[in-house]
C-alpha cells in the first residue's frame, strides 16, 4: 500500500500548511506520470514522518490544477509551511526529487 497522500480540494490546504510537501500533479493516461509513480511511492516510504509526499489527479481535481497553473504533467510542486518554494516539470530521477526535499527540510 502506498504511503503517499491523495490530495483534493477539501484536504489540500490542510495537508501542505505545515512542514515540507512534495505534490505530484499527474493523470492516469500520462506515460511519464506512470513512470514517476514508483518513485513517488518510494519517496513516500523514505520520507514518512519527515515530509508529505502527495499526488493530485489533474482529471479529478481540475480546480487545483488551474489554481497552480498546471499546463503540463507531470508537474511536481514543493511547499514549505504552505508556501510554494519550487517546481519541476517532467519525469525526473528519485535523487533529484530527494535533493529538493532535503533542501527544504
Amino acid at each position: 500500500m502506498s504511503k503517499y497522500k491523495e490530495l483534493n480540494s477539501s484536504n489540500f490546504d490542510e495537508t501542505i500548511k505545515s512542514g515540507v510537501s512534495l505534490v505530484d500533479f499527474w493523470a492516469t493516461w500520462c506515460g511519464p506520470c506512470r513512470m514517476l509513480g514508483p518513485i513517488i511511492d518510494e519517496l513516500a516510504t523514505d520520507y514518512e514522518g519527515k515530509a508529505n509526499i502527495c499526488k493530485v489527479d489533474t482529471d479529478a481535481e481540475k480546480d487545483l490544477a488551474v489554481k497552480f497553473g498546471i499546463r503540463s504533467i507531470p508537474t511536481i510542486l514543493f511547499f514549505k509551511d504552505g508556501e510554494l518554494k519550487d517546481q519541476i516539470m517532467g519525469a525526473v530521477s528519485k535523487d533529484t526529487l530527494a535533493q529538493k526535499i532535503d533542501s527544504l527540510i
